[in-house]
């Protein structure tokens, strides 16, 4: 019921409150709506690394493992992300998404990656994004290979390219836990049932040291989204 009652809360905030205010205000919105979140679920959240964030705006690059990854980071800090277009047609969660400004991309298309790249260029130049470039969730076992093609957006905009790790973990172990890992044919609700279930989670966020673009020595993007795998891998 406390679940219910809080994503009703979400709605009512984006069909009612957010045409109206700031980004500013809808980010600290975001982020309060997204802390209680994890607090319902009876999850911790550990930030490593806060301060190497940059001032500037930048691309997040990031592990994906559940659906929670979202609210996890913008309980951190809120940005623009990047979702499969599948997420759209989630109940409730997919239309908040969309409220929220979520670009959604067709894993299948080329052509489509082409046109969110350009998109994401501009919204760089005003906001942060964040992309999960394995282009699937895993358990967070591994680290699948990173997808090159919406780095490009980092080159083009310029920003800075910020790897971030994820990793859910047992607060009474400190091992791996795989609650929340929202894999395979698993639908929402029953991945969010695991969650709820299980009460000692805690997450922890990695922050790596940000990869600046614009110096002579300018990577492409392959150079970038292996970077980015490897830094994360190296973390988990």
């Amino acid at each position: 019921m406390q679940i219910l009652v809080h994503v009703i809360s979400g709605v009512c905030l984006l069909a009612f409150l957010f045409p109206f205010i700031s980004r500013g205000q809808k980010d600290r919105r975001i982020q309060k709506w997204s802390q209680k979140l994890l607090k319902i679920f009876h999850i911790q959240l550990r930030v490593i690394g806060a301060e190497k964030l940059p001032s500037s705006h930048y691309l997040l690059a990031s592990n994906h493992i559940s659906w929670l990854d979202i609210h996890v980071i913008n309980a951190f800090k809120p940005v623009r992300f990047v979702a499969k277009l599948e997420v759209r047609g989630w109940p409730v969660f997919g239309w908040m998404a969309e409220q929220l400004g979520t670009v959604f991309i067709r894993r299948d298309s080329a052509r489509h990656a082409r046109q969110v790249v350009d998109q994401m260029a501009e919204v760089l130049r005003v906001e942060s994004v964040c992309i999960f470039p394995e282009g699937t969730s895993t358990s967070g076992e591994s680290v699948l290979p990173f997808k090159p093609n919406l780095f490009e957006a980092a080159i083009i905009a310029p920003a800075p390219v910020l790897a971030i790790a994820i990793a859910y973990r047992s607060k009474s172990t400190g091992l791996r836990s795989d609650a929340p890992a929202f894999i395979g044919d698993m639908g929402l609700l029953e991945s969010m049932s695991n969650v709820i279930a299980n009460r000692d989670i805690e997450v922890h966020l990695s922050l790596m040291e940000p990869y600046l673009i614009g110096n002579p020595n300018n990577p492409d993007r392959k150079e970038l989204a292996l970077h980015c795998q490897e830094a994360i891998s190296k973390t988990l």
